[in-house]
């Protein structure tokens, strides 16, 4: 079964059409399927034009959100609700084309496990919206490992098993083949069009830039050190009681050697003092990351690892049977 998530704020002018698109194009798929609109609490019509399509057609589900969470709030949601064995999320403001689905589809069919979109000829001005994502792209590239050159698309296919090893909050859900990566998912890589935006006006701006350069640093944090945060807070602790420690010992000298220490050496001894705790906080800091990872895990029965498949002998031999 194929799921399509969209979430939904405030796209009146789209949603007939992009129904009427997205319905001409699983129809000729001859695979069960089904459409979930995620309504991020429009003021507009949205929700009442969704409303009355699902009267219309069985294949829809429309979800409402209490008020405006978000759109990885609103794609967290759906994919909750989701029952297909692929979800493929896209925006609702017709600047996806739903006749890319095919092609999406066709890498999960090879054997990948997200297929994402890449906006290869972007049509987005070129200052706000352009130059400042190839930077972000280039970073999250370099940060994750994951060498995709669109990762802000929201247009993705994904085996549904992978969204289970992924938790989203804030603005993750760009990051989604990035976190994946850390449980060995597969991941490739899609040209999709990008078309200049039919009606209304953009939810994002430039100042998205500064909010995407903090999830990167997230990001990085999340991929190396979530299951071991000691060795970076530890690391960390090293250096400052280390260059603490060492410059109180060399003041501790001089006071036995006649010195004047506070007069002579005030700053110094000020810069030693805090490097030195500064280090024994990043220690304790990351002592209570380590327990806290201990017991979100042994707590919540989560593992630190995801297992794709599992052979054993009996089942070897059926398949040799069948052959």
């Amino acid at each position: 079964m194929l799921s399509i998530v969209i979430p939904i704020h405030n796209e009146e002018p789209s949603i007939l059409p992009l129904y009427d698109r997205l319905t001409s194009v699983l129809e000729p798929l001859q695979r069960p399927y089904e459409i979930l609109f995620v309504d991020d609490a429009s003021t507009d019509r949205s929700f009442e034009l969704l409303a009355n399509l699902v009267e219309t057609d069985g294949h829809l589900k429309v979800i409402r959100l209490r008020r405006n969470f978000g759109q990885t709030a609103a794609l967290s949601a759906g994919f909750h609700e989701a029952k297909g064995e692929v979800i493929i999320a896209m925006d609702g403001d017709l600047q996806h084309a739903p006749e890319d689905i095919p092609a999406l589809l066709e890498k999960i069919d090879e054997g990948y496990d997200i297929a994402s979109g890449w906006r290869k000829n972007r049509v987005d001005n070129a200052f706000s919206r352009k130059f400042p994502s190839r930077i972000a792209n280039w970073l999250m590239a370099r940060a994750s490992g994951v060498a995709l050159r669109d990762f802000g698309t929201t247009f993705k296919a994904y085996r549904a098993e992978i969204l289970k090893d992924v938790n989203l909050y804030g603005e993750l859900h760009r990051f989604i083949p990035a976190l994946a990566s850390f449980y060995g998912a597969r991941v490739a890589e899609v040209p999709i069009r990008n078309v200049p935006r039919a009606a209304g006006g953009s939810h994002y701006g430039i100042g998205r830039t500064f909010r995407v350069m903090f999830d990167i640093l997230t990001i990085k944090f999340l991929l190396k050190y979530f299951t071991r945060p000691m060795h970076f807070f530890g690391l960390l602790g090293l250096v400052g009681t280390g260059c603490g420690g060492a410059i109180m010992a060399y003041l501790a000298v001089k006071k036995l050697m006649g010195y004047e220490i506070v007069m002579e050496h005030g700053p110094l001894m000020i810069a030693g003092g805090l490097l030195l705790l500064g280090g024994l906080m990043m220690f304790s800091t990351g002592l209570m990351g380590e327990m806290m990872m201990r017991t979100y895990f042994e707590s919540s029965d989560r593992r630190i690892y995801a297992v794709r498949q599992i052979l054993t002998r009996k089942q070897r031999g059926v398949a040799g049977g069948a052959r």
